[in-house]
């Protein structure tokens, strides 16, 4: 069915395909445009259409350079190249693709944000600095998120303790029994905002060799925690 409004895309390697040229005289009184994809320029059908894309090869992939081989792939990429022309004419987002095919990995890598899958409010291992590191232990084994986050008294992150940390506190000779939090943090912590695409948190945790990110708001406040098996379970990964 063609309508008005419709643009026609024609394609025969010949350009003289019968069942193609059938139609030729009905698209010319509808006034629809047309554009021809042939392998020979000087073709029927390339001389009707108002634009011509040449998909020509210099030999097919047949052995009796007969069958329609190399010619089909000319013409495929062709197609994509005329698709990704006219997403970047009209501003196709990731957002919108993933609107379109909200179902399947990539919708959900581009719809699902950090804050739909993050871990909060009890779930989140949360001590203070002064805080003896045997409680940090013991609220990193409770959460088993693989870290501690030190917060101050407005739940600002001033740092995190992690299972590296724990390493390298053991290493050092450094008595867990007696030591503060505090003094064997580290400060800061890779953070993320909420409304980030959880796709965001995947490159951040791949780039820093990671599997947890602290998720902030712009003051540094602690909202929550995503962490990879979170990003596994909802099949971003």
């Amino acid at each position: 069915m063609i309508m008005r409004n419709d643009v026609v895309i024609a394609i025969s390697n010949s350009g003289e395909t019968a069942e193609v040229l059938t139609i030729l005289p009905l698209i010319k009184r509808m006034g629809v445009p047309l554009v021809a994809m042939t392998g020979k320029p000087g073709s029927t059908l390339a001389k009707a259409g108002d634009a011509h894309l040449d998909v020509s090869v210099a030999q097919e992939a047949c052995p009796l350079n007969l069958a329609p081989t190399a010619s089909t792939t000319a013409t495929l990429a062709m197609g994509d190249a005329l698709a990704v022309a006219l997403l970047e004419a009209r501003g196709f987002t990731p957002e919108d693709f993933a609107f379109s095919h909200p179902g399947g990995a990539l919708g959900r890598r581009l719809l699902l944000t950090v804050g739909s899958l993050m871990q909060k409010g009890e779930r989140l291992p949360r001590v203070k600095a002064t805080d003896a590191l045997t409680t940090a232990l013991l609220q990193m084994t409770d959460k088993g998120l693989g870290l501690a986050v030190i917060v101050d008294d407005t739940n600002n992150v001033q740092g995190v303790f992690t299972d590296g940390d724990l390493r390298r506190v053991l290493d050092s000779g450094i008595d867990v029994r007696s030591a503060r939090v505090g003094e064997v943090m580290t400060a800061g912590g890779k953070r993320i905002v909420a409304d980030a695409l959880a796709a965001e948190a995947v490159q951040k945790m791949e780039a820093g060799k990671i599997t947890a990110l602290l998720v902030c708001d712009a003051a540094g406040s602690l909202q929550g925690i995503i962490h990879l098996q979170d990003l596994l379970r909802a099949g971003v990964v």
